[in-house]
């Protein structure tokens, strides 16, 4: 007699499977996938389009691709269909280019150690229970004076231009520059807004509503051409350091709108409580109230930090070669013509695994230092 048919004593009929239509692979396709005609008609769309844009990618990224050539021309002859492959040589030939500029070939361990120092760095700050955590700190935020001295050099270093920088290194130090500087100056400023101090919460307001409300290529802009006008005649202001002043500077003010945001979510308790302690503003803040608004502003803080690593590519238009820039200049080599695809799906390769990486530890934060509860 099949289980469902047996007569079982009240509270001992054993637990059955559930139907195989409600569960597995199966039903998540049905539920998720054909559940109207309107759903299943999309579905049908959508594996079309995979199976037209799919294959050709992979077989143009991987199958017939060619890793080493001399040249374009020598790519396409190694391939079985010329110019249905990607010439992985060209980036392989130019990544160094990419990477370093026009830095001096002497000098290029100095960009490699601030490489290396910058992963010891971005370690020291995200690794719980290091040993030494205060100091792995302090030496993180020594890291932008340090990385400093190295690529610029000076004290017993051979200085180099900041026209040499280029490429990918270029793109790094305007974002961590902008990313180590601005969430401090950010939090200064959202501090400043709610003072009660009215000449400084002008001061601040109008200093975030200004610069949120100008693009930053605008900046950028004045940052290249009319910010000289306002220094002394004859004094010279590296156009770098000028980038980077507008970047931080910009990057600031949507930082403390962040920041305000979530200081204005907490309850009045909470500064009640402070209160009650015996602390003052500035302890009050440090121990209770910046780190409960900075906790709920995570995410749209690493949200803004992403959008101003990709916004580096800006600086292309005021003369500054990133990667984008020598990327370019590179095509104009007339034994690389034609290779864009592969240019640009490096380069979009390079910015999605920093930002997803930014992203994927936001959440991770996010999921550490959640205190809610939790279902």
């Amino acid at each position: 007699m099949p289980l469902e048919q047996k007569k079982y004593p009240v509270g001992a009929h054993p637990d059955l499977p559930p139907p195989v239509s409600t569960t597995g692979p199966l039903a998540w396709i049905k539920t998720n996938l054909f559940s109207s005609p309107l759903n299943t008609a999309l579905t049908i769309l959508s594996l079309w389009l995979l199976w037209t844009i799919v294959p050709p990618f992979i077989n143009w990224v991987f199958l017939e691709s060619i890793w080493d050539a001399a040249d374009r021309k020598d790519c396409w002859a190694q391939m079985p269909n010329p110019r249905e492959g990607a010439c992985w040589a060209f980036i392989i030939g130019s990544f160094e280019f990419f990477v370093y500029g026009w830095y001096p070939d002497t000098e290029k361990w100095r960009v490699n150690l601030s490489f290396i120092i910058l992963i010891f760095a971005i370690v020291g700050v995200l690794k719980e229970k290091l040993p030494g955590k205060k100091y792995w700190l302090l030496f993180a935020g020594a890291f932008p004076f340090i990385a400093a001295w190295l690529l610029l050099g000076g004290f017993g270093l051979k200085e180099v231009e900041t026209s040499k920088i280029g490429g990918i290194l270029l793109t790094v130090i305007i974002g961590i520059t902008g990313i180590s500087f601005s969430l401090p100056i950010g939090i200064v400023l959202a501090l400043g807004r709610r003072s009660k101090m009215p000449a400084l919460s002008s001061v601040c307001v109008i200093f975030i509503e200004f610069i949120r409300g100008v693009p930053l290529i605008t900046l950028l802009f004045v940052a290249s051409t009319m910010l000289t006008y306002f220094l002394p005649p004859g004094s010279t202001f590296d156009l770098l350091m000028r980038v980077l002043i507008m970047v931080t500077l910009f990057q600031s003010a949507y930082i403390a709108e962040i920041v305000r945001g979530g200081l204005q979510g907490l309850s009045q308790g909470q500064y009640e409580a402070a209160d009650s302690l015996g602390l003052n503003y500035w302890k009050a803040h440090r121990l209770i109230i910046l780190p409960q608004a900075l906790k709920i502003s995570i995410p749209p803080i690493v949200n803004t930090f992403i959008s101003l690593f990709k916004d580096t590519t800006l600086v292309l238009i005021i003369g500054m070669m990133d990667i984008v820039g020598l990327g370019r200049a590179r095509l104009n080599d007339p034994y690389w013509l034609g290779l864009a695809g592969e240019l640009y799906l490096f380069i979009a390769i390079f910015f999605f695994i920093c930002c997803f990486s930014m992203s994927r530890y936001s959440i991770n934060l996010e999921n550490k230092l959640s205190t809610g509860r939790r279902d």
